[in-house]
Protein backbone atom coordinates (compact mmCIF):
# COMPACT_ATOMS: atom_id res chain seq x y z
CA UNK A 1 0.00 0.00 0.00
CA UNK A 2 1.32 3.90 -0.45
CA UNK A 3 1.86 5.87 1.51
CA UNK A 4 -1.10 8.47 2.57
CA UNK A 5 -0.60 11.52 0.49
CA UNK A 6 0.81 14.89 2.61
CA UNK A 7 -0.42 18.50 2.24
CA UNK A 8 2.42 21.65 2.17
CA UNK A 9 2.24 24.80 1.40
CA UNK A 10 2.60 26.51 -1.89
CA UNK A 11 1.04 29.64 -0.76
CA UNK A 12 -2.99 29.23 -1.58
CA UNK A 13 -3.05 26.54 -3.90
CA UNK A 14 -2.07 23.43 -1.25
CA UNK A 15 -1.20 20.20 -2.91
CA UNK A 16 0.98 16.95 -1.92
CA UNK A 17 4.24 16.37 -1.09
CA UNK A 18 6.11 15.87 -4.75
CA UNK A 19 7.87 12.25 -4.93
CA UNK A 20 11.61 11.71 -3.95
CA UNK A 21 14.00 12.95 -6.14
CA UNK A 22 16.46 10.03 -7.42
CA UNK A 23 18.35 12.19 -9.16
CA UNK A 24 21.38 12.54 -7.21
CA UNK A 25 21.42 8.22 -7.19
CA UNK A 26 22.72 9.38 -11.43
CA UNK A 27 25.81 8.66 -12.46
CA UNK A 28 26.53 11.74 -14.62
CA UNK A 29 27.24 11.47 -18.05
CA UNK A 30 30.77 11.33 -18.68
CA UNK A 31 32.87 11.56 -22.15
CA UNK A 32 33.76 7.95 -22.89
CA UNK A 33 36.90 6.85 -24.70
CA UNK A 34 34.55 5.06 -27.51
CA UNK A 35 33.35 8.64 -28.71
CA UNK A 36 37.22 10.43 -29.02
CA UNK A 37 38.08 6.87 -30.79
CA UNK A 38 35.30 7.29 -33.15
CA UNK A 39 35.96 10.72 -33.35
CA UNK A 40 39.58 9.92 -34.28
CA UNK A 41 38.80 7.25 -37.25
CA UNK A 42 36.58 9.92 -38.54
CA UNK A 43 39.29 12.75 -38.76
CA UNK A 44 41.56 9.84 -39.88
CA UNK A 45 39.05 8.22 -42.66
CA UNK A 46 37.99 12.14 -44.12
CA UNK A 47 41.20 13.88 -43.58
CA UNK A 48 43.18 10.82 -44.94
CA UNK A 49 41.33 10.96 -48.03
CA UNK A 50 40.88 14.57 -48.63
CA UNK A 51 45.07 14.34 -48.00
CA UNK A 52 45.35 11.72 -50.96
CA UNK A 53 43.01 14.31 -53.29
CA UNK A 54 45.20 16.86 -52.95
CA UNK A 55 48.49 14.67 -53.14
CA UNK A 56 46.92 13.69 -56.44
CA UNK A 57 45.96 16.76 -57.50
CA UNK A 58 49.82 18.61 -56.65
CA UNK A 59 51.70 15.61 -57.51
CA UNK A 60 50.14 13.65 -59.98
CA UNK A 61 50.75 10.27 -57.50
CA UNK A 62 48.15 7.67 -56.68
CA UNK A 63 46.92 8.08 -60.24
CA UNK A 64 46.33 11.73 -60.08
CA UNK A 65 45.87 13.32 -62.62
CA UNK A 66 47.98 16.51 -61.67
CA UNK A 67 47.51 20.04 -61.77
CA UNK A 68 46.74 20.77 -65.53
CA UNK A 69 44.72 18.27 -66.01
CA UNK A 70 43.00 19.30 -62.89
CA UNK A 71 43.18 22.51 -64.00
CA UNK A 72 41.76 21.65 -67.49
CA UNK A 73 38.12 20.54 -65.53
CA UNK A 74 37.85 23.41 -63.38
CA UNK A 75 37.82 25.60 -66.55
CA UNK A 76 35.35 23.04 -68.25
CA UNK A 77 33.29 23.81 -65.07
CA UNK A 78 33.57 27.50 -66.25
CA UNK A 79 35.83 29.07 -63.65
CA UNK A 80 38.47 31.61 -64.89
CA UNK A 81 41.96 31.48 -63.67
CA UNK A 82 41.25 27.67 -63.66
CA UNK A 83 45.00 26.77 -62.98
CA UNK A 84 45.36 29.11 -60.13
CA UNK A 85 42.03 27.66 -58.62
CA UNK A 86 43.56 23.76 -59.23
CA UNK A 87 46.70 24.90 -57.29
CA UNK A 88 44.30 26.64 -54.85
CA UNK A 89 42.09 23.50 -54.20
CA UNK A 90 45.35 20.57 -54.14
CA UNK A 91 47.01 22.28 -51.75
CA UNK A 92 44.06 23.55 -49.99
CA UNK A 93 42.79 19.48 -49.82
CA UNK A 94 47.07 18.62 -48.49
CA UNK A 95 47.14 20.71 -46.08
CA UNK A 96 43.51 20.81 -44.48
CA UNK A 97 43.69 16.34 -44.47
CA UNK A 98 47.02 17.19 -42.72
CA UNK A 99 45.61 19.24 -39.53
CA UNK A 100 42.17 17.14 -39.53
CA UNK A 101 44.25 13.64 -39.67
CA UNK A 102 46.31 15.29 -36.34
CA UNK A 103 43.22 16.97 -35.46
CA UNK A 104 45.06 20.41 -35.41
CA UNK A 105 42.87 23.76 -35.94
CA UNK A 106 40.05 21.11 -36.50
CA UNK A 107 36.97 23.87 -37.16
CA UNK A 108 38.78 25.52 -39.47
CA UNK A 109 40.26 22.89 -41.47
CA UNK A 110 36.83 21.12 -41.29
CA UNK A 111 35.05 24.02 -42.57
CA UNK A 112 37.45 24.74 -45.41
CA UNK A 113 37.09 21.33 -46.33
CA UNK A 114 33.32 21.44 -46.12
CA UNK A 115 33.83 24.46 -48.28
CA UNK A 116 35.35 22.44 -51.36
CA UNK A 117 32.67 19.90 -51.22
CA UNK A 118 29.69 22.04 -51.24
CA UNK A 119 31.54 24.39 -54.22
CA UNK A 120 32.03 20.56 -55.97
CA UNK A 121 28.13 19.58 -55.32
CA UNK A 122 27.17 23.59 -56.29
CA UNK A 123 28.98 22.83 -60.15
CA UNK A 124 28.03 19.13 -60.48
CA UNK A 125 23.89 19.88 -59.20
CA UNK A 126 22.19 18.10 -61.91
CA UNK A 127 24.55 15.61 -62.86
CA UNK A 128 24.50 12.45 -61.95
CA UNK A 129 24.59 11.29 -58.12
CA UNK A 130 25.88 7.49 -57.67
CA UNK A 131 29.33 6.73 -58.59
CA UNK A 132 27.89 3.75 -60.91
CA UNK A 133 26.37 6.04 -63.11
CA UNK A 134 29.10 8.47 -63.52
CA UNK A 135 32.81 8.72 -63.23
CA UNK A 136 32.69 12.27 -61.66
CA UNK A 137 29.75 11.99 -59.60
CA UNK A 138 28.15 13.49 -56.66
CA UNK A 139 28.47 10.76 -54.29
CA UNK A 140 31.99 11.37 -52.41
CA UNK A 141 31.82 15.08 -52.31
CA UNK A 142 28.22 14.44 -50.20
CA UNK A 143 29.57 11.87 -48.21
CA UNK A 144 33.26 13.50 -47.86
CA UNK A 145 30.94 17.06 -46.72
CA UNK A 146 28.64 15.25 -44.58
CA UNK A 147 32.16 13.85 -42.52
CA UNK A 148 33.74 17.62 -42.49
CA UNK A 149 30.31 18.97 -41.37
CA UNK A 150 30.40 16.27 -38.61
CA UNK A 151 34.13 17.30 -37.60
CA UNK A 152 33.11 20.41 -37.69
CA UNK A 153 30.56 20.56 -35.28
CA UNK A 154 31.79 17.61 -33.13
CA UNK A 155 35.59 18.65 -33.07
CA UNK A 156 38.26 17.19 -33.17
CA UNK A 157 37.92 14.82 -29.68
CA UNK A 158 40.65 14.28 -27.14
CA UNK A 159 43.09 12.08 -29.49
CA UNK A 160 43.99 15.17 -31.14
CA UNK A 161 46.52 18.28 -31.26
CA UNK A 162 43.40 20.28 -29.95
CA UNK A 163 42.75 18.63 -27.12
CA UNK A 164 42.33 21.74 -24.73
CA UNK A 165 41.95 24.70 -26.89
CA UNK A 166 39.07 26.40 -26.46
CA UNK A 167 37.41 25.65 -29.76
CA UNK A 168 37.71 22.03 -28.19
CA UNK A 169 35.55 23.11 -25.28
CA UNK A 170 33.05 24.93 -26.79
CA UNK A 171 32.87 23.41 -30.14
CA UNK A 172 29.82 25.00 -31.42
CA UNK A 173 30.40 28.52 -31.20
CA UNK A 174 33.78 28.13 -32.55
CA UNK A 175 32.35 25.39 -35.92
CA UNK A 176 29.42 28.35 -36.41
CA UNK A 177 32.24 31.31 -37.24
CA UNK A 178 34.65 28.87 -39.06
CA UNK A 179 31.23 27.77 -41.05
CA UNK A 180 30.36 31.65 -41.62
CA UNK A 181 34.26 32.11 -42.97
CA UNK A 182 34.12 28.70 -45.04
CA UNK A 183 30.54 29.60 -46.46
CA UNK A 184 31.96 33.16 -47.52
CA UNK A 185 35.48 31.36 -49.41
CA UNK A 186 32.68 29.05 -50.55
CA UNK A 187 30.16 31.98 -52.16
CA UNK A 188 33.22 34.10 -53.69
CA UNK A 189 34.65 30.90 -55.54
CA UNK A 190 31.39 30.29 -56.89
CA UNK A 191 30.18 33.42 -58.03
CA UNK A 192 33.74 35.36 -57.62
CA UNK A 193 35.50 33.07 -59.91
CA UNK A 194 32.80 31.29 -61.99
Amino acid sequence: MSEPTRQFDIGTLGGTTPPQDTRENRRPVAWNSGADLGMLLLRLGVGGLFLAHGVQKVFGLWGGLGLDETGRIIGDYGFSSASTLAWALGVGELLLGALLVVGLFTPLAAAGLLAVKAAAITVKWGGPFFAADAVNAMELDVALAAGAAALLFVGAGRIALDNGRTWQRRPLPWALLCLVVGAGVAVGVLFGLR
